[in-house]
């Protein structure tokens, strides 16, 4: 079970993502979790050096599914206006929202890489479904809700036994 924890690759931020690599690598959509990842928690809206860097994703031929696990109100406020597909309460880190937005990507696990901030929810779903997981560092804890903050705790613990 520990090993489900574990992401493929770990780094700070999306922007250190070597995207180039990654489609040289055969890899076509990414599925990425909202907050703390692309933006801070209680941030609404893109910032111009997300929206550049959407724009280098899509020239570089990915396609992107916001999955979320945050409400319906949230994550269409933020998606919408950049004109990406999402899929709100997802549920993560159960299989269903991974499996919807490999379907709308029409794309197999294989070719798609997960992006997200937790452990729990975006590694353990990602890797339940063959998909290659890159852990970012939270852009914002400190706005972090009661369960994001519980689970943060447990990944704290989930960590200590991995290295033991």
């Amino acid at each position: 079970m520990l090993k489900k924890l574990i992401p493929h690759q770990h780094v700070n931020s999306i922007y250190e993502i070597n995207l180039q690599q990654l489609y040289e690598q055969g890899y076509r959509g990414i599925i990425t979790d909202l907050d703390n990842t692309l933006v801070g928690a209680k941030a609404p809206l893109a910032t111009p050096e997300l929206i550049d860097w959407l724009k280098v994703v899509g020239q570089i031929g990915f396609q992107v599914v916001v999955v979320s696990n945050n409400q319906r109100t949230r994550v269409t406020k933020f998606a919408e206006p950049l004109s990406l597909p999402f899929i709100y309460r997802a549920k993560k880190p159960t299989t269903a929202a991974f499996r919807k937005a490999l379907t709308m990507m029409n794309l197999r696990s294989s070719q798609t890489v997960v992006i997200g901030d937790q452990m729990l929810t975006d590694v353990l779903g990602g890797n339940r479904m063959g998909l290659h997981t890159i852990l970012v560092t939270p852009i914002s804890p400190s706005d972090e809700g009661f369960f994001t903050k519980v689970n943060r705790r447990l990944e704290k613990a989930a960590q200590t036994l991995m290295r033991k």
